[in-house]
């Protein structure tokens, strides 16, 4: 799907890179602080560091900055993601620690993570499929481990459950910011970590015997 063009007046792409991403992080405070629809242009050009006349000559709309916003939080968390993400190994163990290191990312963006699923909805309708697919792909970065891992015949699952493993996964780490009011005064984050992954192995080994004994594959 292509990229949603956000239109600039500015010329310059190295000076419209460095002003988008001071409004970028002016916004995620502001919209944690007072939800998008609460926050003016006007505070997040003051939040940014210039005037509300520069800030229109790098976006057209409110909805414009929201949506830089949204695409920025997902490239970053997809980037990292493919940082420590092996997908070549598909082992158990490669596996945990793309989990684990997966969740460290969700830790340290859980402010921008939060304010993107709180505010998506508000996106334009041109932006929202973009924005969703790049989640969809995000998630396929963990269902192309597990799938190695079949294939190495490390498990023994379908594609069924493979996908749903895969959006588990990713749910799990999103959990840690969603929950955090309650989960980080419980368990340090290599707790979570650890307990989620027990678990997680746990229903795969189940899933495993289910299909060994009459479940279709």
């Amino acid at each position: 799907m292509k990229k949603r063009e956000v239109q600039a007046s500015v010329k310059d792409e190295r000076l419209v890179k460095k002003r988008r991403d001071q409004m970028i992080k002016g916004a995620v405070t502001l919209f944690k602080q007072k939800g998008f629809h609460r926050t003016t242009t006007r505070e997040i050009a003051r939040a940014s560091g210039f005037s509300i006349g520069t800030l229109y000559e790098y976006i057209r709309t409110k909805e414009d900055v929201l949506y830089l916003v949204c695409d920025s939080i997902y490239d970053e968390v997809r980037d990292r993601l493919q940082e420590n993400l092996d997908t070549n190994q598909g082992t158990l163990e490669s596996l945990k620690v793309g989990i684990a290191n997966y969740f460290k990312v969700m830790d340290d963006l859980q402010d921008e993570v939060l304010v993107m699923y709180q505010e998506v909805k508000s996106l334009t309708k041109d932006a929202l499929p973009y924005v969703l697919k790049k989640e969809i792909e995000m998630v396929g970065m963990f269902e192309d481990v597990i799938q190695r891992c079949v294939e190495n015949g490390e498990l023994d699952l379908d594609e069924k459950h493979v996908k749903i493993i895969a959006h588990d996964i990713f749910v799990q780490g999103q959990m840690w910011g969603f929950r955090r009011w309650a989960l980080q005064k419980m368990y340090t984050l290599e707790e979570y970590t650890e307990l989620q992954t027990e678990l997680l192995f746990k229903g795969i080994k189940g899933s495993e015997m289910k299909l060994g004994t009459g479940g279709t594959k």
